[in-house]
């Protein structure tokens, strides 16, 4: 029997935010892959976007980027709109490497949403699993 493809996950997770909601996953008991390697950040602005080809480079499959719950609410007042920018510039540019944008995904996950941070990583993995491994041409 063959082995089912699992993607590799960086996830770069705001520390007041998205990380926190990771944490409570966690702790709530909450059940979801263990495709991620997650990096705390202290703000999805303070991401750039070298950081996000660099985990391509290294052999990522896939790259979360989690901020903080709506653009505008941030803790940095606009570090997450700077990030959303700054992710819709890059999947423009990663279509020129040959990397599917749908391996780029960005998501607002506040502190108290555990559920929706192990609902992403689910759909997150199932997306990549059927994107089948990484080739970059």
């Amino acid at each position: 029997m063959a082995k089912r493809f699992e993607p590799k996950i960086v996830a770069f997770l705001c520390k007041w935010c998205a990380s926190a909601g990771a944490d409570l996953a966690g702790v709530s008991r909450l059940e979801y892959p263990p495709n991620i390697i997650p990096i705390t950040v202290p703000c999805s602005g303070r991401i750039d976007p070298q950081f996000i080809l660099q985990a391509f480079k290294e052999g990522a499959d896939g790259v979360l980027v989690g901020g903080c719950h709506t653009p505008g609410d941030c803790h940095y007042i606009n570090g997450n709109f700077k990030c959303f920018k700054r992710v819709t510039l890059l999947k423009k540019m990663l279509r020129q490497f040959g990397i599917d944008e749908r391996r780029l995904r960005l998501e607002w996950i506040s502190a108290t949403e555990g559920k929706k941070f192990a609902r992403v990583v689910k759909e997150f993995v199932e997306e990549l699993r059927k994107l089948g491994p990484i080739k970059v041409t």
